[in-house]
């Protein structure tokens, strides 16, 4: 069994139990929670190994990549440009992005395309591998692409492309890559350890992931399977597999999974949202644009995953076949392998949880039984 480090507070016991059984049941390899209550950091814990060996220590200030929790950094840059004004989540993307208009999408709006609304989760043109690399050629790439469904009929998943679409706009409006204006104007303030594009001198600390390469092409009868596939393997290693543990990965903007980060960081940026948007006087959002962001726009089958999903402005909202607790205004996002940043505003609960190993990406027994007890000790 791997030594638990960090502290926690007496009140919060049964969240580091189950932290620990996460390793002795859950086939934890390495990972990390914090959780922040009434404006406190009151459990930040770390544990395990940070290879695949199972030779080298996860240490404090250990970071991982950490999939799609991610995504909520894009929604909260995009927000901070709604609440100055510079961005209308109900003007066409097309206003800020001229090419965009192309393939039929001139009348998509911001709010569609930030609700995964907009029908481009994949791009259907066969990408070279590596090319998630490079922002031009993905972002060129879904500016062309023709929507796989009617905008604002329907809803399914952005998985990859949510990140260079929302990256796009704040490029467009604000001058700087969506990592940037994170690092300078939310992260690097609050003191986060959390990262789009890492640079390469904090690359001794990274974690690596347990993932394997990319799976093999399947039998793909008919277009829908062709969206689905595309929307996670093109280009090939889109999601992260074979790629994860790469330098040029890491160095990368891939705003919807390639973020880097432990849960500490997750749980301070949270912390600033379940207390109307700032702590220790560093603002994050103000209150109207948290209400704005965390505002239902969909919810029902979605047609990525063939299950049902709840999305606001970015955020995955809470739900009775995924929840994020008992209160229904938590907000946040999960990210594969069970990753997890979210806030619940009416228990002052602000929330990170990071790991290693590919768990299960839906219903994930480490991430619930954590939460569990974090309810339970309240």
């Amino acid at each position: 069994m791997p030594t638990i480090s960090g502290q926690c507070d007496a009140r919060f016991t049964a969240v580091r139990d189950e932290f620990l059984r996460n390793f002795a049941d859950r086939s934890e390899r390495g990972g990390a929670v914090a959780i922040w209550h009434d404006g406190a950091l009151v459990a930040d814990l770390w544990g395990g190994w940070s290879d695949v060996a199972r030779e080298k220590p996860w240490q404090g200030d250990t970071i991982v990549n950490v999939f799609s929790v991610s995504k909520a950094l894009c929604a909260v840059a995009c927000m901070r440009l709604v609440e100055r004004e510079r961005l209308d989540l109900d003007l066409p993307v097309a206003r800020y992005w001229p090419e965009f208009a192309q393939g039929g999408k001139e009348a998509v709006t911001v709010r569609q395309l930030l609700s995964h609304q907009a029908g481009l989760p994949a791009v259907r043109k066969p990408l070279p591998d590596g090319a998630a690399l490079d922002w031009k050629v993905m972002t060129d790439a879904l500016a062309e692409q023709t929507p796989w469904w009617a905008p604002g009929s329907a809803h399914g998943y952005h998985v990859n492309s949510f990140g260079f679409l929302a990256g796009e706009l704040v490029r467009r409006i604000d001058g700087r890559t969506i990592g940037t204006l994170l690092r300078e104007d939310v992260l690097g303030p609050l003191g986060a350890d959390l990262h789009i594009g890492l640079p390469e001198s904090e690359h001794h600390r990274v974690s690596d992931f347990q993932w394997p390469g990319n799976p093999p092409v399947p039998d793909l009868p008919d277009d829908d399977a062709l969206m689905r596939w595309n929307t996670y393997w093109n280009p090939p290693g889109f999601s992260g597999a074979r790629w994860v543990n790469d330098p040029r990965w890491r160095m990368a903007e891939v705003p919807s999974t390639n973020g880097h980060g432990n849960a500490r960081g997750i749980a301070r940026l949270y912390a600033a949202l379940a207390n109307g948007g700032s702590i220790d006087r560093i603002s994050v959002l103000s209150p109207a644009a948290i209400a704005a962001a965390t505002r239902e726009q969909v919810n029902g089958q979605d047609r990525i995953n063939n299950r049902p999903s709840r999305f606001g402005i970015g955020f995955q909202l809470t739900q009775p076949e995924r929840p994020l607790g008992p209160n229904a205004a938590a907000f946040g996002h999960f990210g594969a392998g069970g990753s997890l940043g979210y806030c619940d505003p009416e228990a002052r609960i602000a929330f990170g949880y990071v790991t290693n190993d590919m768990g299960p990406r839906w219903q994930n027994p480490r991430n619930r039984a954590l939460l569990d007890a974090l309810y339970a000790s309240l």
